[in-house]
């Protein structure tokens, strides 16, 4: 039996391609809205199949509380880089570091590796084919097992408990 294709597979997508367009027209013209409308059906229809599964939260209020601390990440090493800018006598000391990733999931690799990257001071270079290190440079490490576990706790461990709840250790899944 075929199972039916949904016309609006994203509807998330649709609403946020429709918001952009009415914006970049600047226009709530009723042309505007068909046309925006017409394509934020459109292009998901036919883009859908071109992408991965996204895995389901297990745990939304962990992702709120994840996201605020990124947040507060990027403030505090945006300061902590500029600090790091404006002292001439303060030497940077610039490393690549091989981190061992416990996530499995692309897409869950795929936001560690963006969460790196959007913290000023470090940026992902590289994740291996088999998806079990990420190549990180840090513009100032002083040593590298504390940036592996900082990167560990604050992101990893937190991404595994929103996204992969139940490949977690025992011992962690209990206290969660």
């Amino acid at each position: 039996m075929i199972k039916p294709r949904p016309w609006l597979p994203i509807p998330l997508l649709s609403a946020l391609l429709l918001v952009v367009w009415l914006l970049l027209v600047r226009s709530l013209a009723f042309g505007h809205l068909l046309l925006g409308g017409f394509l934020a059906i459109v292009i998901p229809l036919f883009t859908h199949r071109f992408w991965d599964v996204q895995p389901r939260v297990k745990r939304p209020w962990l992702l709120l509380r994840y996201a605020g601390r990124v947040l507060g990440d990027i403030i505090v090493a945006n300061f902590q880089v500029a600090w790091l800018i404006i002292n001439p006598w303060r030497r940077s000391r610039p490393h690549f570091v091989v981190y061992p990733l416990m996530l499995e999931e692309r897409f869950t690799i795929t936001l560690l590796a963006s969460t790196i990257s959007l913290t000023p001071g470090t940026v992902s270079a590289n994740v291996r084919l088999d998806g079990k290190t990420l190549l990180i440079h840090s513009l100032d490490t002083q040593d590298e097992a504390s940036l592996i576990e900082e990167i560990r706790e604050r992101y990893e461990r937190p991404l595994m408990e929103i996204y992969e709840a139940d490949k977690l250790p025992l011992k962690e899944a209990e206290t969660c």
